[in-house]
C-alpha cells in the first residue's frame, strides 16, 4: 500500500510539473500581455530551481527524484522570454540571459565544498518563498491578473500539498513541546 502511494505521489507530481507552466504560458499568449507577471518573482524562482537542481546533482541522487527541476527550469525560461516579448523589452532579455548564464556557470562554484552547496540549498528554499511574495506584491500593485494563470498556481499548490503532512506534523510536535514546557512544574531544591 505504502509503495503504491509513494509511486502515485512521485509520478503525479512529476506529471503535474511537466505541465505546470503550460497554462501560464497559454494565458500569457491568450492575453498577449505579461501584465500581472512579476519579473523579479520569475527570476527568483528560476534561481531557486537552479540551486535545487545543483544540490541534487552534487549528491548524485537518482534522476527521477529531481527530474521536475530541469522541466520547470525550461518552462520558466520560455515564460521569461514571453514576459520580455510582451513587455516590449526583447532587447533587455539579452542582459538577463547573460546574468542567467553567469549564474549557471557559478553553479559549479556551489559544489567546491560541501558546506557551500548545503548553505545554498537552505537559502534556496527562502529564495523560492520570496519569489511568491514578489508575485503577490506585484499583483497587489498592478491589480490585474489577466495574464496570470490560476491553474498554474493551483497545480503548483498540488505539488506542495504532498509535503503538507510534514508541515502539519511539525506544527503539532512544536505545539506539544510548548505545551509540555508550559505545564512543567518548576524544580525545587531540597534543603
Amino acid at each position: 500500500m505504502e509503495a503504491g502511494l509513494l509511486w502515485f505521489c512521485n509520478w503525479s507530481t512529476l506529471g503535474v510539473c511537466a505541465a505546470l507552466k503550460l497554462p501560464q504560458i497559454y494565458a500569457q499568449l491568450a492575453a498577449r500581455s505579461a501584465r500581472g507577471i512579476s519579473l523579479p518573482s520569475l527570476l527568483l524562482e528560476l534561481a531557486g530551481l537552479l540551486v535545487f537542481l545543483r544540490y541534487q546533482c552534487y549528491y548524485g541522487n537518482p534522476l527521477l527524484t529531481y527530474l521536475e527541476y530541469p522541466i520547470l527550469i525550461a518552462q520558466d525560461i520560455i515564460l521569461l522570454l514571453f514576459v520580455f516579448h510582451f513587455n516590449g523589452n526583447v532587447k533587455q532579455a539579452l542582459p538577463y540571459m547573460a546574468h542567467l548564464a553567469r549564474f549557471v556557470s557559478s553553479w559549479f562554484i556551489l559544489s567546491l565544498q560541501k558546506w557551500i552547496i548545503d548553505l545554498a540549498m537552505n537559502l534556496g528554499t527562502g529564495i523560492s518563498a520570496v519569489s511568491k511574495f514578489a508575485q503577490l506584491q506585484h499583483l497587489w500593485k498592478v491589480q490585474d491578473s489577466e495574464a496570470v494563470s490560476a491553474l498554474s498556481w493551483g497545480l503548483s499548490a498540488y505539488t506542495c500539498a504532498i509535503l503538507i503532512r510534514f508541515v502539519i506534523m511539525l506544527a503539532l510536535n512544536i505545539w506539544v513541546t510548548v505545551t509540555v514546557l508550559h505545564y512543567r512544574k518548576p524544580v525545587t531544591k531540597a534543603e
